[in-house]
């Protein structure tokens, strides 16, 4: 009898130490289970990003090789041959320069973009005259909706509600010193941002007009040498497809060099403006009125009682 205790108690301590074992096992297996079980995860998302990758470009090749096949021939003959015979035929450059600089101060208002007529500037009259051409013309565009803005502040600050977050960096762009101003408009306009609703957004800012002006001017400086650059090689392309032109070695090498700096200058004003825009977002959120932003409260600066006479200290 004692012996079948014995034979009892330690059958079951053998088996208490057995389960033990097991739940030391299983437990400690747990965390490397569930790690690998994450890199597995880890490995499978990254796979279908280059996947993803990986099929977009060769979309985008298909469709690139596509529009060059058959979209390009299109383009320049529906399209651009014809504005340049009827250039050439319609209106004398004097004439035409002032269609081109009216179009180009008008568009703005209407919301319509300038890039056609920058284009054309370019084509037509080359880095000289086209760059007076567009700066004249931009800056009245920028002018015009600037002073329309100024009677519609109301009906403008309530639209602008529906997008806190934007408002919310047009007033911080109206805020600081003179130097911050004209920094912020500068940026704004070789940033993403569609400039046409720029030019009437702002008005619901404290920002001053000779600021506005100034950085709306400094920050059109490279798109409009990017758009005569971009026209001067559209011309060149139409004049060896339709005008018997033929491009020497050297010409085509600048026209590749010209083109490959191009692009990298846009995409590096582009990168430029997305980060310092994130930076006044930044700034946005971590200032003292942020809760106000995240909620849609933007607070627009009083409204003047009359229109100001002297557009340089205008005080709202």
């Amino acid at each position: 009898m004692p012996n079948s205790t014995n034979e009892f108690g330690k059958h079951i301590v053998d088996k208490v130490r057995e389960d033990s074992e097991r739940v030391r096992l299983v437990v400690s297996n747990e965390p490397l289970a569930a790690e690998t079980e994450n890199l597995r995860t880890q490995e499978e998302s990254t796979l279908i990003w280059w996947i993803r990758a990986l099929a977009l470009c060769i979309v985008a090749l298909i469709l690139g090789l596509i529009f060059v096949k058959w979209g390009v021939p299109f383009l320049f003959e529906k399209v651009l041959y014809p504005i340049m015979q009827w250039e050439a035929t319609a209106f004398g450059r004097p004439v035409l320069a002032i269609v081109l600089v009216a179009s180009l101060a008008l568009f703005p208002v209407f919301l319509i973009p300038s890039g056609p007529s920058m284009w054309l500037a370019g084509m037509i009259f080359g880095y000289g005259l086209g760059f007076i051409i567009i700066m004249v013309g931009t800056t009245i565009g920028m002018v015009l909706p600037y002073l329309i803005g100024l009677l519609f502040r109301d009906r403008i600050h309530q639209w602008l509600k529906r997008w806190p977050q934007k408002a919310a960096m047009l007033r911080l762009a109206g805020e600081g010193t003179w130097f911050h101003q004209f920094r912020v408009v500068a940026i704004f306009r070789v940033s993403p941002f569609p400039y046409t609703i720029f030019n009437y957004a702002i008005v619901i800012t404290s920002m001053r007009f000779w600021p506005y002006l100034c950085g709306s001017v400094a920050g059109m400086v490279p798109e409009a040498f990017i758009y005569i650059y971009s026209g001067r090689l559209i011309r060149t392309l139409a004049d060896v497809q339709y005008g018997n032109h033929h491009l020497t070695t050297l010409e085509i090498i600048y026209n590749i060099i010209s083109l490959i700096i191009a692009i990298v200058t846009t995409i590096a004003f582009t990168v430029y403006a997305r980060k310092a825009l994130k930076e006044l977002e930044k700034e946005e959120t971590d200032g003292k009125e942020s809760s106000a932003a995240e909620q849609g409260n933007v607070e627009m600066v009083k409204l003047p009682l009359e229109r100001p006479k002297n557009l340089g200290v205008f005080i709202p």
